[in-house]
């Protein structure tokens, strides 16, 4: 499993050593594919649902409605505000994670019911 958006600020300490902060992987500019990459993080298996929404933790004031929820593409972890990152902040994501999005064409990759499932068993005792 790996977490896409993987930062001290988003995630808890028992998913272990995070990337950083959200804060040092602003860019000055949108990806080009923006709009694609954001409709594929919104297109992710729900592996565990939260009902309610998160603030923004760079400070816009604006909340994510299940921001804490959590997706995944069968490899890929990510939560739930992860597309409004990137498209409002554009937060910088792992370039092994763009290679992979942009390879299947920004489609999501058809369901592995035993990935997503080993996955989210991987996921629960940590949350």
């Amino acid at each position: 499993m790996k977490i896409a958006d993987h930062f001290h600020e988003l995630w808890s300490p028992s998913f272990g050593i995070p990337r950083g902060s959200v804060r040092d992987f602003i860019a000055d500019a949108a990806y080009i594919d923006e709009r694609e990459i954001v409709q594929y993080l919104l297109s992710g298996y729900d592996l565990f649902s939260v009902m309610g929404s998160s603030e923004d933790v760079l400070g816009s004031d604006e909340t994510i409605t299940g921001g804490d929820s959590i997706y995944s593409d069968g490899e890929w972890v990510w939560r739930g505000d992860l597309w409004f990152y990137v498209r409002t902040h554009h937060i910088c994501l792992p370039h092994e994670f763009l290679e992979r999005i942009r390879s299947f064409g920004y489609a999501m990759p058809a369901e592995d019911l035993s990935s997503l499932m080993e996955i989210a068993k991987e996921i629960r005792p940590r949350l």
